[in-house]
Order: structure tokens, then C-alpha cells, then sequence
């Protein structure tokens, strides 16, 4: 729906559509940051030659959010930029690329997903290990 609306809004052009959904899930990011993360889960990510391997700990406000396709995706994406950019903590994770689309920061594609459950999210905790 959300789509369709900035669809109509930009007259058609999708790449204007695409930037008033980013602008429009910021908007609903800021609004929610002030809520509490007391559920979520622990996602994990090995690379296929099994010496690098990363863990998230990514918290929502509900378990049926953390229980969502998107949230679990996110997650995973997270392990696995952890994986291969090796930021040093969470503050310098959020502000990397996102290695599947380098116009899009990490940040960025949080407030992507909290746009889309409209809950608010944060990564709690990061762990790489390298053999």
C-alpha cells in the first residue's frame, strides 16, 4: 500500500517513489526510537569457508515482530555485513554501506524495516570471530 500511495504521489516515476518511501520510513523511525526493544533474537552467519562467523543480537518492541520474515531477513543481513566489514562496534555498523546495496547505509535499512512493522528496532550487540 505504502508503494502504491508513493507511486501516485511521484506521478509514476519510481526512482521519486523510492525516495519518498526512504523519507517516509525515517519520518516513522524517529517517531518509534523512543520505545522499548525488550524482544528480538539472535541471528547468526558462518562463511561457506568456515573460518569467519559473526552473531547479532537485534531487539524489537514485540516477539510477534521479531517472529516476521522481514525482522528475521534483517537480522540475518546484519550477521552477515558483521561478517565482511568487521565494524568495531554497533555505532560504526549502522554507519557502513549496506554491502547488498551500496546506497544504503546500514541505518538506513533498519528504518527500512521499522517503516514496515512499525516497530522500533535496534541492534543491540555485534560478535565476529575469525579463526
Amino acid at each position: 500500500m505504502d508503494c502504491r500511495k508513493a507511486l501516485e504521489t511521484a506521478g509514476g516515476d519510481t526512482s521519486r517513489a523510492s525516495e519518498i518511501l526512504k523519507h517516509r520510513y525515517q519520518e516513522i523511525a524517529v517517531k518509534k526510537a523512543g520505545r522499548e526493544t525488550a524482544e528480538g533474537l539472535v541471528a547468526a552467519y558462518i562463511h561457506s569457508n568456515g573460518k569467519v562467523g559473526a552473531m547479532v543480537a537485534l531487539l524489537c518492541e514485540t516477539d510477534f515482530v521479531a517472529r516476521t520474515k522481514d525482522f528475521g531477513f534483517l537480522a540475518k543481513e546484519l550477521a552477515m555485513q558483521v561478517a565482511a566489514m568487521e565494524p568495531a562496534n554497533v555505532k560504526s555498523l549502522l554507519a557502513q554501506d549496506y554491502i547488498r546495496d551500496p546506497k544504503m547505509t546500514i541505518d538506513e535499512l533498519i528504518k527500512k524495516v521499522v517503516g514496515k512493522t512499525g516497530e522500533n528496532i535496534r541492534v543491540k550487540e555485534i560478535k565476529r570471530i575469525e579463526v
